[in-house]
C-alpha cells in the first residue's frame, strides 16, 4: 500500500492501493476496506483514486457520500 499523503494534517485515512476498477483504503484505527466501481459507483471510485493520488479529501469524500458503500471489509 502506498501511504497517504495527507496534506490537511488530519484525515482518518493513512494509506491506499489503486487497482484497475477499485482502491483498498487503510485507515488510522487499522481497518482497511475495499471499494469498487460496482459497490461504490464508477463516477465515485474515480473520484476516490484522484483524491487518494493527491492527498486530500479522500476520508471527508468517504463519509459524505461513499458512506458504507464498500464492496469488501479486508481487516
Amino acid at each position: 500500500m502506498e501511504r497517504y499523503m495527507n496534506l490537511g494534517g488530519d484525515s482518518g485515512v493513512i494509506a491506499y492501493e489503486l487497482g484497475d476498477d477499485s482502491i483498498t483504503v487503510q485507515f488510522n484505527d487499522g481497518s482497511i476496506y475495499l471499494y469498487t466501481s460496482q459497490s461504490a459507483g464508477s463516477g465515485n471510485l474515480a473520484e476516490m483514486q484522484r483524491l487518494a493520488q493527491t492527498g486530500q479529501g479522500l476520508n471527508s469524500f468517504i463519509r459524505r457520500i461513499v458512506r458504507k458503500g464498500y464492496a469488501q471489509k479486508l481487516r
